[in-house]
């Protein structure tokens, strides 16, 4: 059994219905250790909107037992309400390698049990924050053009459930296999969904026939069939106003991470052996309609974007 709670203040343990779904099992060792070390109230969220109710009770401290789409959720919505700078979260990551790859990157240990003994025992971490134009949040990367590859999450929501694309969160967006995964940092750089799920030798469950016939299904129903993407694209970025790519240039891809309170931006030109690399507070990307990744949500098309880092601006409870 865990030692009370150092801080004395109850816990709002928001779970996820991806969560619930994809690993029920570490979803109640995690509840149990939690609820053995510290008074909690236990919120079995459906949607987005379940969410918000749960964070209007003020008073405790959120915990989300979920993949880094339900921290990401969360984070959201409190920059949104502004309650982010005086509100410290902490998350128990529960999903698919792929799915907990910015969790793990952000300090949270592997494993229910781990995981949830830092909840408790932890201290809170400040960290910094990319927030856009549009009062998005990003926690750890964003990579432009989007990427897209079929199987990946499609850009249009749909209604929650699973689909033929796979499990869905709630948010509608299905889970994808090919993408990359955030964030570029201290743990390395990102690897892809499916280098993820076979890491270790560990083999996809599904077939080469079924893959191959999920794959001809993506082609023809998904979102692949409307939005081609180019192997490179033109695009403008500038880094604190100065200019590092115009769209009289062709650009492979264009990442954004904060490093030390700071945005990095890695720009790769196609004509270039080495890509263009600076270190900003602002950065703008802008050209024709493109897309966007960012910590593996899909967004656009937009024609200009600025991520802006805010220093500091959410605390995380890591282990001490």
């Amino acid at each position: 059994m865990s030692a009370p709670d150092p801080t004395g203040q109850p816990l709002l343990v928001i779970i996820d219905p991806v969560a619930r779904r994809a690993d029920g099992e570490s979803v109640r060792i995690a509840r149990d250790v939690l609820c053995a070390g510290a008074v909690a109230k236990i919120c079995l969220t459906d949607g987005p909107e379940d969410v918000s109710r749960a964070l209007s009770r003020r008073g405790r401290r959120p915990v989300v037992i979920g993949d880094d789409r339900a921290l990401l959720r969360v984070v959201g919505l409190l920059h949104r309400r502004r309650e982010l700078a005086e509100s410290t979260l902490s998350v128990v990551p529960v999903g698919a390698p792929h799915t907990v790859a910015l969790a793990h990157a952000l300090g949270v240990p592997r494993g229910p049990v781990a995981a949830a003994r830092a909840v408790l025992d932890g201290a809170p971490h400040p960290l910094d924050l990319l927030v856009d134009d549009s009062d998005g949040v990003v926690l750890g990367e964003v990579c432009v053009p989007d990427g897209y590859v079929p199987g990946a999450a499609p850009y249009a929501a749909g209604a929650a459930g699973d689909g033929p694309e796979g499990p869905r969160h709630p948010d509608g967006v299905p889970e994808g296999l090919d993408g990359p995964v955030g964030p570029v940092g201290p743990a390395g750089p990102a690897v892809s969904r499916r280098q993820a799920l076979t890491a270790g030798g560990h083999q996809s469950w599904w077939s080469p026939a079924a893959r191959t016939a999920r794959t001809a299904l993506a082609l023809l129903t998904g979102p692949a069939a409307r939005h081609s993407l180019p192997s490179c694209t033109r695009l403008r970025v500038e880094a604190d106003g100065v200019l590092l790519a115009d769209l009289d240039q062709l650009v492979e891809r264009v990442t954004v991470s904060v490093v030390d309170g700071r945005a990095e931006v890695v720009v790769h030109h196609r004509s270039a052996d080495r890509p263009v690399r600076a270190r900003a507070r602002a950065v703008t990307v802008s050209g024709p309609d493109f897309r966007y990744r960012a910590d593996e949500v899909g967004a656009g098309p937009v024609r200009s974007r600025t991520w802006t880092v805010r220093p500091g601006a959410w605390r995380l409870t890591l282990p001490r």
